[in-house]
């Protein structure tokens, strides 16, 4: 083949590429092509250190519970970090690992769980004496979520005390069962510290509740009485002495029969904190906050009713430590007052609905319009 037939025939391709090239869209000019260029991606902006709200959860037992988990994530830490299996002398070493990885006044936080109130407690003084100025931190217990659970269900029973006999729970009986657990344990000292004067029941032998009252005693300077309760005869006789009644025990377990409480005229309020049907006290409804138990005029608080003040409670604090500029120590006191302020304003805030249906309507006066304004007019001529 010649050279000019080659010639001719390349610019014929060439011709035909550029056509095929055009109907694709393509012939960009040097304008589109930069336009076309891909930008450089912009680099993320890093938060300053520090900055960060980062949650370290320590639990005794084999996991950390999901509830508390949700519960920090939901109220504004951004990291969560559980240890599980952590013993006393591993705390130290954990929180000094935690603190000095970052700068001070970090917004960092130190969580302790499990399911015994003296473990968490030692496990709290373990990790504030791990800390030294500068790089101090909050530190929040609430083992088995029973420092919250107690503070709700003592705050709704002295919001119905208020409510309908005009006092608090200062001088009362009061009357703990399934106090061996975490949350009757703690409610029996939060009452007791609120100046009630509370027996703490045994449904076995004595002796476990009278070791639980010596360590009430000396960690908490409450006071607090273990009584018999292992029969329904027993129950009766405490039930004749009692203002106000707390039940924690286990979930479906009924503790108190509707009959036992309709003999019993003279208890103010009963609270349950089981959610699980049969419930601790017969008759009790999930969501009674203060009106009479089926068949006696004891006046009754349920669960969720508790529930929906624990949960409360809880985000508050977590939110706490994250917004303190001083770092905290937070435990079932904490929980308590927090808990009374958030019943406080429900109450509050149930009022003034029927302060404002009450408050009498001003009739308004309006201005005649159209052919009804004319015939005012000319009457007044």
């Amino acid at each position: 083949m010649s050279r000019a037939n080659k010639n001719t025939r390349t610019a014929t391709a060439k011709k035909t590429a550029s056509n095929a090239s055009k109907a694709r869209g393509g012939g960009r000019t040097a304008g589109d092509q930069a336009k076309a260029k891909r930008t450089k991606p912009r680099g993320r902006k890093e938060a300053p250190l520090g900055t960060l709200p980062i949650l370290y959860m320590l639990s005794p037992q084999k996991f950390m519970s999901p509830f508390d988990c949700n519960m920090a994530v939901d109220s504004g830490f951004k990291v969560v970090l559980p240890y599980d299996n952590v013993a006393v002398g591993d705390v130290a070493g954990l929180v000094q690992d935690a603190i000095f990885s970052r700068p001070p006044g970090a917004r960092t936080g130190v969580f302790i769980g499990g399911k015994d109130v003296t473990l968490a407690l030692d496990m709290m003084k373990a990790a504030r004496a791990a800390m030294v100025p500068s790089f101090e931190v909050s530190v929040f217990a609430d083992p088995g979520g029973s420092f919250t659970t107690a503070a709700a269900m003592v705050a709704c029973v002295e919001r119905v005390l208020n409510q309908n006999y005009g006092r608090g729970l200062k001088g009362l009986r009061v009357t703990v069962f399934g106090a061996m657990g975490v949350v009757g344990f703690s409610s029996a000292v939060v009452a007791a510290l609120e100046g009630a004067k509370v027996r703490i029941v045994a449904h076995d032998t004595l002796e476990p509740l009278e070791e639980l009252a010596r360590l009430a005693k000396e960690q908490f300077g409450a006071e607090l009485e273990p009584v018999a309760g292992q029969t329904d005869t027993l129950k009766s006789t405490l039930l004749a002495v009692s203002d106000v009644v707390l039940t924690a025990g286990p979930a479906g377990v009924n503790i108190l029969p509707r009959l036992l409480l309709s003999r019993a005229p003279g208890v103010l309020v009963a609270a349950d904190v089981n959610a699980v049907s049969p419930f601790g006290i017969e008759g009790m409804d999930l969501f009674m906050n203060g009106v009479p138990l089926p068949g006696c005029s004891t006046l009754g608080v349920g669960a969720l009713a508790i529930g929906d003040v624990k949960y409360k409670t809880q985000a508050g604090l977590f939110r706490r430590m994250i917004a303190s500029k001083e770092p905290l120590d937070l435990d079932f006191r904490h929980a308590f007052e927090l808990a009374r302020e958030i019943v406080t304003e429900q109450a509050a805030n149930k009022r003034a609905p029927k302060a404002a249906a009450a408050k009498p309507r001003k009739a308004k006066t309006r201005r005649p319009r159209g052919r009804a304004a004319e015939t005012v007019a000319l009457t007044a001529a």
